[in-house]
């Protein structure tokens, strides 16, 4: 039972992560349209919330005990 409660939230984590790396994404797309002279700043924001959602799918795997196999 251990194996199938890791695999359902390294999932969730993997849906959670896609879902908010693609949403970073069209958001920044969005601003640097509208204001294409703050492009430096929207990609540095874009780059860290990326990186912590990165971040949260790799924490959930390590604590859900691995790749599942």
């Amino acid at each position: 039972m251990g194996t199938i409660t890791g695999s359902i939230a390294v999932a969730g984590a993997a849906l959670g992560g896609g879902l908010a790396l693609g949403l970073i994404g069209m958001k920044a797309s969005e601003a640097v349209g509208r204001n294409p002279g703050a492009s430096g700043k929207i990609l540095v924001q874009a780059l860290l919330s990326a990186a912590l959602a990165e971040g949260a799918i790799i924490i959930v795997i390590l604590m859900a005990g691995g790749v599942p196999k």
